[in-house]
């Protein structure tokens, strides 16, 4: 597949009183291609998510990384310091399932009002803490195929409190595929278990990946988990998984 040109831009997503900043990657080309929207870590929309956004646009998709941390820490991102991590753990803690979801769905609709957007389906993938907000987001109407890269805690909690995000399985009505490291602490294996038993039990279509020698953020390259070979197993799946939406 040839890769795009892209145009990359910073966009402000306005509702009521809430403005949303997020980072929007297209195609240069004139066309009509599908929308994905891309779920940060706790270190903010920084160069990482910035560059997986972009790489999904040069495959042919208008994909958008909305912040997050917005109502609680405007314009941040950091890096993977211990201190960093410290940091956005912390305004992680802070956010609301209800008001995550409120701003993934205005930026779905900030793409279905752009003219080179396709309507029918929108794609979303996440990593860490978006990883666990692209569960949520999965049970969105308006989300097709969901991409959840090793998000803690689906199976014990919700952002704000409630029943934990893995109960709102049975909401999904699209394609859901997860990856794990077998590696990572933070997401034990019967807890990866239990995610997979709840979109059987439901009939989600789904696939979940476990990977060997992996550890939490193996698909990121400025962290010292990352892992080429997994990383490179995962993005291939993210492309079938997307291929849904052409």
């Amino acid at each position: 597949m040839t890769e795009q040109a892209t145009i990359t831009t910073t966009v402000n997503l306005l509702q009521d009183n809430i403005q949303v900043s997020a980072y929007l990657a297209e195609p240069k080309e004139s066309g009509s291609y599908p929308g994905v929207v891309v779920l940060q870590e706790i270190f903010g929309v920084n160069v990482h998510i910035r560059e997986v956004t972009e790489r999904i646009a040069k495959l042919g998709y208008v994909a958008i990384a909305p912040a997050l941390f917005q109502r609680i820490a405007p314009g941040f991102e950091t890096g993977y310091t211990p201190e960093d991590i410290e940091t956005g753990r912390s305004y992680a803690m802070q956010t609301q399932a209800s008001e995550l979801l409120s701003d993934i769905q205005l930026a779905i609709d900030y793409l279905k009002n752009l003219p080179q957007v396709k309507k029918d389906g929108f794609g979303c993938i996440g990593f860490c803490f978006g990883g666990h907000v692209a569960y949520l987001a999965a049970t969105l109407p308006d989300i097709k195929v969901t991409a959840s890269f090793y998000g803690a805690g689906i199976t014990t909690r919700t952002p704000g409190g409630g029943a934990p995000t893995v109960t709102r399985t049975r909401e999904i009505p699209g394609t859901l595929y997860g990856f794990f490291g077998k590696e990572d602490a933070s997401i034990p294996a019967e807890q990866v278990d239990e995610i997979e038993a709840e979109l059987e039990k439901y009939k989600i279509p789904h696939r979940v990946f476990r990977y060997d020698g992996a550890d939490h953020g193996f698909f990121c390259d400025h962290r010292a988990s990352y892992n080429p070979k997994a990383a490179a197993d995962a993005w291939e799946q993210v492309k079938q998984l997307f291929s849904q939406l052409n």
